[in-house]
């Protein structure tokens, strides 16, 4: 059971990963439309450079698990890179348990809490263009929220790969 668990949310990442991947498309017309208008036109927009931050922003929210999912994050492993598999596979768990699972928790709740106080306030952007950042907090608590059950994913995935005798047994 834990395993299909683990599937569904894998699956589920795969498939954010592939659809906000098209977020790029966006960014780069919006960048192209802005150089184009700033210099064939001499006449810039107002919201141009705050769009591209927003989108861009939203595309790593959106990739971070997608990364997570192919184990793409940086890593120091200098040391235990010399340990055995077993050992290796035991650290992961102890630091997602210790490490991961405690801060995406608390960034999944925090953020949550500062989407929900954006929203009670419709709050805007202090910018001359001020759009609504509402939408974009309530985004990005669901960006923490989706790393965190990659976590869970990757959890069950390390449990099952001991249980199972999948990583080498040398010592």
């Amino acid at each position: 059971m834990a395993a299909s668990i683990s599937k569904k949310l894998e699956a589920f990442s795969r498939k954010e990963g592939e659809i906000s991947s098209f977020l790029v498309y966006l960014l780069l017309f919006i960048v192209v439309y802005e150089v184009f208008m700033r210099y064939a036109f001499n006449s810039p927009t107002t919201w141009g450079f705050e769009a591209t931050t927003f989108i861009y922003g939203l595309h790593y929210m959106f990739g971070i698990t997608y990364t997570d999912l192919y184990d793409g994050h940086v890593k120091v492993d200098i040391f235990t890179s010399y340990l055995p598999d077993r050992i290796q596979n035991y650290l992961k768990i102890i630091t997602n348990l210790v490490f991961f699972m405690p801060v995406m928790a608390g960034m999944t709740i925090w953020s949550g809490v500062f989407a929900y106080k954006s929203t009670l306030g419709q709050e805007h952007n202090p910018t001359s263009w001020a759009p609504p950042i509402w939408p974009l907090k309530i985004l990005m608590a669901a960006c923490f929220l989706f790393l965190l059950l990659q976590g869970i994913a990757n959890l069950i995935n390390d449990i099952n790969r001991l249980k199972h005798n999948e990583v080498n047994n040398e010592y």
